[in-house]
């Protein structure tokens, strides 16, 4: 019987790709998800939800949630889309959005 590393039986179930938890430090933390906010609200087939900062799920299942630092000036970026090319392009394009608000 051949026993498999943990890592390797666990990557059988994972559905999606993850970005982890992105910090970006910015001026105004607030206007940023305020904008962000604006941006992907309009778009066809997107759903919202600020239960925790912002999270917004796009009509193929990729979704990413921002959200205010309770204690320092940063937002929190996490994203998960179906796969890694797929998730990189969500998380630049959404990364690229919270930085033009000015880094400290």
């Amino acid at each position: 019987m051949v026993l498999d590393r943990f890592s390797e039986v666990v990557s059988r179930f994972e559905r999606y790709a993850s970005s982890g938890e992105i910090n970006s430090t910015l001026d105004d933390p607030v206007a940023a998800l305020g904008a962000l906010r604006a941006a992907w609200g309009g778009r066809a087939g997107v759903l919202l939800d600020e239960l925790d900062g912002l999270t917004v799920t796009l009509p193929d299942g990729s979704w990413f949630n921002v959200r205010p630092s309770n204690t320092e000036p940063l937002l929190r970026l996490n994203a998960e889309a179906a796969d890694a090319g797929a998730m990189e392009a969500l998380r630049d394009e959404v990364l690229g959005q919270v930085r033009a608000y000015g880094r400290v």
